[in-house]
């Protein structure tokens, strides 16, 4: 492929990893995360509110890595309340889990970056070093990837496995108890889906640019000293 079209490429791998940086970073400091209803189980059941009546004893539950908002109704009206993980909820919550999220976060802004850098190195200037070229890229973007689908899998853990939405509707009250109601993941946690479809796609824009895969290049190397060898 002419080196026009493969600078065209890569700059659009760069800007898309760069597009992956910002998204990781906005969508770290944001609430948004997730969005759920709690039901007051203890007000329902002294009233044994059913149907319609069941929406007087429905809060709300939003949150993100960092800071969230919930809201506790019991019958007598909302009770809006903000809350940080660290260090108020730290006691309540997985906390290990969450700092490895948080962590793998981090690292996916860290290789996003190097990515961004490489890709922009390749289109314009002249790599020498194995790590600064093809599988460099290859290998920076499926780091990215793995790193947002383990981001992923360990948020969902973390809100399913350890009831999440339970532990911070019942942070420091002990009259009511707080039961998730309906829950779903918010804005927040598809961008970081949006991230690894991105490197997904930058993986298949260095194929485009007629780089094979760097373990595809060491086989047929092998294949073809062997052949050699027996040639001799």
């Amino acid at each position: 492929m002419p080196n026009r079209q493969k600078r065209i490429i890569f700059s659009i791998a760069g800007v898309l990893s760069f597009a992956c940086v910002l998204t990781v970073a906005v969508a770290v400091g944001l609430p948004s995360w997730v969005n759920s209803t709690v039901l007051c189980q203890t007000g329902a059941e002294l009233v044994n509110a059913s149907g319609l009546e069941l929406d007087k004893f429905l809060g709300k539950v939003s949150y993100g890595l960092f800071h969230g908002e919930r809201v506790k109704q019991c019958g007598l009206g909302g009770r809006p309340l903000r809350f940080s993980f660290f260090p108020d909820l730290v006691d309540a919550i997985p906390a290990g889990l969450h700092v490895t999220v948080i962590f793998f976060c981090g690292v996916l802004i860290l290789f996003s970056s190097v990515a961004t850098g490489f890709f922009f190195f390749n289109a314009f200037g002249s790599p020498y070093e194995t790590l600064q070229g093809p599988m460099g890229l290859y290998l920076w973007n499926f780091i990215c990837c793995v790193c947002s689908c383990l981001v992923m899998i360990l948020f969902s853990s973390e809100v399913k496995l350890q009831r999440l939405s339970d532990r911070i509707a019942n942070f420091n009250d002990a009259t009511f108890v707080y039961q998730t109601y309906t829950e779903r993941y918010d804005c927040s946690f598809w961008l970081l889906f949006l991230v690894f479809f991105l490197h997904g796609l930058n993986i298949l824009l260095i194929r485009l640019a007629g780089i094979q895969f760097p373990f595809r290049e060491a086989k047929e190397s092998d294949l073809n000293t062997g052949a050699a060898d027996l040639m001799y």
